[in-house]
């Protein structure tokens, strides 16, 4: 009788036994009130009287749904996104809220809506970082009284309609064509500039000018065209007339002569 007395005891003991994990926290309730928070490891539950919730406290990725908004300059687009948040405090994350995974994921649905929408559309797509930050700041201060801490919040996918994608190339392209135009007149900027120092240096040395042009025919000679033109400089031809006059005034001479 006795090892059947204490047999149903020890079942009755192993029956009590409720384990919480390293990564769990244990929230008793005894006969409907809270009396506290269970550690890690094997904990006695009485059946009835009391009543044991398990919390896991590991870092949580809730993907939130896409998202039908409208930005403030009104444009149509859909954005999805993906929270990353822990219970802090296991005991409020089941007294304070029915059900917190619920909750954050509403929440988080919701405050996307309202900060996107409040932006335009080139800032949404330039500065989704700050718009993260924005909602993190947000969903973390409303869910602080629930004992839940948002570490992190990114926006994933941002879907436009195909109109306006293909207007946003369009613009993207007109802006790569004025940068190429204003690089294009900076260049020539910058040409015109040393041709005009160039010139002003053949100007300045006595026939310099006469030189180059001397270097230009060199290298015309190596081309196998029959034709090649090319410019006399005005210094060349001056040198030119100049010598016709003087021939022309010596053979006078000797014909007076």
């Amino acid at each position: 009788m006795g090892y059947i007395l204490l047999a149903i005891v020890v079942i009755l003991l192993v029956s009590f036994l409720r384990e919480v994990k390293q990564y769990e926290r244990g929230v008793v309730l005894t006969m409907g009130k809270y009396t506290g928070i269970r550690n890690p490891g094997w904990s006695i539950v009485v059946p009835i009287f009391q009543k044991m919730e398990k919390v896991d406290l590991r870092v949580k990725a809730v993907d939130v749904p896409d998202q039908k908004v409208i930005t403030r300059d009104n444009v149509s687009a859909s954005i999805n996104a993906v929270i990353y948040y822990k219970v802090s405090d296991a005991a409020k994350a089941v007294l304070e809220v029915e059900n917190f995974r619920y909750a954050v994921s509403q929440l988080a649905q919701t405050t996307m809506r309202n900060i996107v929408g409040s932006a335009e559309l080139d800032e949404v797509l330039s500065e989704r970082e700050k718009l993260s930050d924005q909602i993190r700041t947000i969903i973390d201060g409303e869910t602080d009284q629930w004992g839940i801490k948002v570490d992190n919040v990114e926006l994933k996918d941002f879907f436009l309609p195909d109109d306006m994608e293909r207007t946003i190339a369009k613009q993207a392209e007109a802006e790569r064509e004025r940068r190429a135009v204003i690089i294009n007149a900076e260049g020539e900027v910058i040409a015109a500039e040393n041709i005009s120092k160039a010139a002003r240096m053949l100007a300045g040395a006595p026939g310099a000018l006469h030189l180059r042009t001397l270097q230009t025919l060199n290298d015309l000679s190596s081309d196998q065209s029959n034709t090649v033109i090319f410019a006399t400089p005005i210094e060349v031809l001056r040198a030119v007339e100049g010598l016709g006059k003087a021939a022309s005034a010596l053979s006078e001479d000797k014909k007076g002569e």
